[in-house]
């Protein structure tokens, strides 16, 4: 089968695998569409590790339902990428994303385990949903990063009235925004390096203003705005100065999730956190509860994830989408990948 697979730092190749085979309690699926995660991004960048077959957002279609006796070949579907123990306590108490095994075998996360960017995968049973007829393939790759972001607000506990900072308008921080307002916040502000992103993500309706994160008096501005500070600000880039803006922008007893993954170790003004007060909440992935939530939410239209997709286009083209991506340039907030278009 046709792949995309990781090469070199900041190269990816189209190649030719054997097809996935049949395995004990996983189903076999035909992909249609999968989307490229900011995540997708940080590994291609570092080109580590080499022969990665990226691709953790995908929609497909049935080939082979395994252990699942309530599918059948031609069911259109979706899944968790993950890979939980089970029996651990975060697993027990529906937090597979503490669950030490989560990652180890994850879809498109690991070497044992090819992900979206290949014709065929293996999504373990438990894991896979079917999809209702309301939600197209592309709508269904963007089940799992909404999903990142509704655990993100809903760790954030926002409340009606409450003033918002998102940094960084990837897919992640707008899908914020929209789950932000969805919770009452009064105004959600965005701070972001690239003004066509910015000015972009105004026009889709959930941030009230876009602030460039390149002026370096941002932070003061802001918080005169906000007499004070935010209540909660959302770090959605990872990154050494994002975390520090975060931390300068929230207000005295404020709340700082961090959803951004940084890859090392950063610096940080932790004086200012604590003589503030301020509570840092870390967040990674969701519950299996908000990942059904949100094919409930694209499915009845409660929520419109078709406006953030810029581009669908077929596996060849893969290179030039992060290098797009990544240019700082362009305003591309999310782009699908499909094996054949």
């Amino acid at each position: 089968m046709k792949c995309v697979r990781m090469s070199d730092v900041k190269k990816m190749e189209i190649a030719e695998i054997e097809n996935p085979k049949k395995e004990e309690g996983k189903v076999l699926i035909r992909v249609n569409a999968c989307g490229i995660c900011g995540s997708d991004i940080h590994y291609w960048v570092s080109g580590e590790p080499k022969g990665l077959i990226m691709g953790h957002e995908f929609s497909g279609t049935v080939v082979d339902s395994g252990n699942r006796g309530d599918l059948k070949v031609g069911d259109r579907v979706t899944g968790l990428p993950i890979s939980p123990c089970g029996v651990c306590e975060a697993c027990r108490t529906g937090n597979p994303q503490y669950c030490p095994e989560t990652w180890s075998k994850a879809v498109g996360l690991s070497l044992t385990n090819p992900g979206g960017y290949a014709e065929y995968i293996n999504c373990r049973g438990d894991m896979v949903r079917r999809l209702p007829d309301t939600i197209s393939d592309e709508e269904s790759s963007m089940v799992e990063p909404s999903a990142v972001a509704l655990h993100a607000v809903n760790l954030a506990n926002i409340k009606v009235g409450e003033q918002i900072l998102i940094i960084g308008g990837g897919i992640i921080g707008l899908m914020c925004a929209e789950f932000a307002k969805m919770n009452g916040a009064s105004s959600v502000i965005l701070l972001e390096t690239n003004e066509k992103r910015g000015t972009k993500a105004v026009q889709y309706g959930k941030v009230d203003a876009y602030y460039s994160a390149l002026d370096p008096n941002v932070i003061g501005k802001l918080k005169e705005k906000t007499k004070g500070g935010f209540d909660k600000v959302f770090e959605c880039c990872g990154n050494e100065p994002a975390v520090t803006e975060a931390i300068l922008g929230v207000k005295p007893g404020g709340t700082v999730v961090l959803v951004g993954v940084s890859t090392g170790p950063i610096t940080i003004p932790t004086v200012i956190s604590v003589m503030s007060e301020v509570k840092m909440q870390g967040a990674i992935a969701y519950t299996t509860e908000e990942f059904d939530t949100c094919i409930e939410l694209i499915a009845n239209k409660k929520i419109n994830v078709q406006k953030y997709i810029d581009d669908v286009i077929p596996f060849e083209e893969a290179q030039q989408a992060f290098e797009r991506l990544t240019s700082g340039e362009d305003e591309a907030i999310k782009i699908i990948l499909k094996p054949t278009i």
